[in-house]
């Protein structure tokens, strides 16, 4: 069953949305350049905004349906919202915040603050908070109000780098340990590429594409190419120990060693930048690269007159995209179906999954 349903359509002055797409538990993401209608979108599911047509589920209950003549108000959709500013009120304490609109249910004030690792400020006032702990307790507030679906529209977009990094594990432990599905907007692919489960990408108040991660970064349709960046993501689990202060990552398509690591054991996902990628017809020998990985072409792309794209078939189910010009690959003779090697630079990588240009 998808947690979210939305066909939905609507005009406001020259502005006109059209928003069609359904999502699987987890994260859903939205994004797309300013003004392409992602705010509108979650504003309709949670009952700010009005569609003029169309119907929006959520974990198979209906809460708008043009055609049935249902419509929930916002106050009974049970949708927690958390917005760029924590929007705290200063007068209460943090306990006092969390409990402000509180329902019965499932969450206890206990496991909300022990998740997001707020127990510690429960007496102190917002003013005296950091910025991620103010938007930690905003999301308590949120997840103790009962909701089943969470909503945040940005929630990093006001933080520092240090600060972001430092709320993103939250919002993973959310997905892991709560299940509760969220519908996420932000402009950042490096979050998007950390947290999201599917990706909707909007432009111009329509849907481009929706679909899990890994299948929109890998899209040879041009109608989306150019909201998306040139790479792609290949799921690693660090292990125990360094080789020659490298790491070693495992990979369902073989080893790779990179400079810096998170804590062993933890999966994580790695942004392979297009054009770090270069291609041999054979296992190569006598060469710096240290990160190799066999795998089958599966389709070429003619991009403009100098250079083509290809998508690798890695072992595991992994793909990873590759640019290249047009003069080396007919030089090596590449056609689909042809076994290569993938000959990644470590540069592509960081252990926070920032990459270059999209920040």
């Amino acid at each position: 069953m998808s947690a979210i349903e939305t066909d939905i359509g609507l005009r406001r002055g020259s502005f006109s949305l059209s928003a069609n797409f359904s999502a699987g538990p987890g994260i859903t993401v939205l994004t797309g350049p300013s003004g392409s209608g992602k705010s509108t979108v979650a504003s309709a599911v949670a009952g700010l905004v009005t569609p003029e047509r169309g119907r929006i589920a959520v974990n198979g209950e209906t809460l708008f349906d043009s055609g049935r003549k249902i419509d929930l108000p916002a106050s009974r959709r049970r949708i927690g919202y958390v917005l760029q500013d924590a929007m705290l009120f200063p007068h209460l304490s943090v306990r006092g915040n969390l409990t402000y609109s509180r329902r019965p249910g499932e969450l206890s004030l206990e496991r909300v603050t022990d998740i997001l690792g707020i127990g510690h400020l429960l007496d102190r006032k917002p003013a005296s908070l950091s910025g991620g702990e103010r938007q930690r307790v905003a999301i308590g507030r949120a997840l103790l109000s009962g909701p089943s679906l969470l909503i945040m529209d940005e929630p990093l977009a006001n933080l520092d780098a240090a600060r972001r990094a430092e709320l993103l594990p939250f919002i993973e432990t959310l997905r892991d340990s709560l299940g509760l599905p969220v519908l996420y907007i932000t402009h950042s692919w490096p979050e998007i590429i950390r947290i999201a489960d599917t990706v909707v990408l909007m432009e111009q108040g329509a849907v481009r594409a929706a679909a899990p991660l890994q299948t929109v970064l890998t899209a040879a349709d041009d109608g989306v190419r150019h909201l998306v960046p040139d790479g792609s993501v290949i799921e690693a689990t660090p292990t125990a120990g360094d080789v020659d202060g490298l790491c070693r990552f495992e990979t369902p398509a073989g080893p790779l060693f990179l400079p810096r690591a998170s804590s062993s054991g933890a999966r994580i996902r790695l942004f392979i930048d297009a054009h770090d990628v270069a291609i041999a017809l054979e296992a190569p020998r006598g060469v710096s690269v240290q990160n190799v990985l066999g795998g089958t072409i599966g389709t070429m792309t003619i991009l403009d007159e100098s250079h083509m794209e290809l998508l690798l078939e890695l072992a595991g189910n992994q793909v990873i995209r590759a640019r290249i010009t047009r003069h080396a690959g007919a030089q090596l003779g590449l056609r689909p179906g042809m076994t290569v090697f993938a000959l990644i630079k470590s540069v592509s990588f960081d252990r926070r999954l920032q990459f270059r240009g999209m920040e």
